[in-house]
């Protein structure tokens, strides 16, 4: 199995009758789900059903689903028409409300006609949709919805195939360049005698001038050295993360939150590795893998 990425567009159209519609998804990275859905005012139960379909699809990322509303091409105008029983009860309830206020001793100015039409339901477009009809336009839109948002799913695969491929690469050369910083390892063992003379005079120099070596000191010293120079447990941690990383790559189900903390323990072994190499070769392994660790980091902020 591939990586899923967090990024990535979709977009369905459709048509029922008189109305077509467009639904547009756009997908970027968040550090959870994120999700803003636009619908018109009325397609509530579309919009629903659409936050249903992408929280089930999806389990990290900032989606945009837009979805717009507009008269199929080819489609008549239509003109309005009075709803005499709309009329009837909004007329109705501003005579109600205007004999609520006189009662109050409270002045009621005419109710002018453009108001009464400005109401819901009074004036109707011709060709407006009975219930039944709007009941299969909403099922329509949702299923291009849900169509829509297994084409994004399709592209954020697409885009994770890239990114797969690409931290694949990049946990094989961290491997390499531990490999490498193994070899400087060894190399610098070699030249350790010089180097411990030069650490064991620091130390000699920091003693009291004439005073002579206190042993249990000197021994603590060199212990302490070799301490600090010993990277083999740091080589040990980069070898297990890269098998761990490789793991994450063929493993079911959203992995970047995983990436992300092995990426901060990748680095953390780096630093300390650069902090005690103290040998030319050993350091520039260490930053060189420093380089591709902050590559890596970059890359799995992408993944789902």
């Amino acid at each position: 199995m591939t990586l899923a990425s967090m990024t990535g567009f979709a977009a369905v159209e459709g048509a029922l009758g008189a109305t077509a519609w467009r639904w547009e998804l756009r997908s970027v990275n968040a550090r959870g789900l994120d999700l803003r859905i636009r619908a018109p005012e009325g397609r509530e139960r579309v919009e629903a059903a659409m936050r249903e379909a992408l929280k089930s699809r999806f389990a990290r990322g900032a989606v945009t689903a837009t979805l717009r509303v507009a008269r199929a091409q080819g489609a008549a105008a239509s003109a309005a028409r009075l709803d005499p029983a709309a009329l009837a009860a909004a007329a109705e309830r501003l005579r109600a409300a205007a004999d609520a206020l006189a009662a109050a001793g409270l002045e009621v100015a005419p109710t002018p006609p453009e108001a009464l039409l400005s109401m819901p339901g009074v004036l109707v477009q011709n060709g407006a949709p009975e219930a039944d009809e709007a009941e299969a336009l909403d099922a329509a839109m949702i299923r291009d919805g849900r169509a829509a948002v297994e084409a994004l799913a399709a592209a954020r695969a697409e885009e994770g195939a890239r990114l797969s491929a690409l931290i694949g690469d990049m946990i094989d050369r961290i491997a390499a360049l531990s490999d490498r910083a193994e070899a400087a390892a060894a190399l610098r063992a070699e030249a350790a005698g010089p180097m411990l003379r030069r650490k064991l005079s620091a130390v000699l120099d920091s003693l009291d001038p004439g005073a002579a070596p206190d042993p249990q000191r000197l021994a603590a010293e060199l212990a302490m050295l070799a301490v600090k120079g010993d990277v083999r447990e740091e080589l040990d941690r980069l070898r297990a993360h890269v098998a761990a990383a490789r793991a994450l790559l063929g493993a079911d189900g959203p992995a970047g939150r995983r990436f992300d903390f092995l990426a901060q323990e990748f680095n953390r072994e780096a630093n300390t590795l650069c902090a005690k190499a103290d040998f030319h070769e050993l350091t520039a392994a260490g930053l060189e893998l420093k380089t591709v660790i902050d590559q890596l980091r970059e890359q799995v902020q992408n993944v789902e």
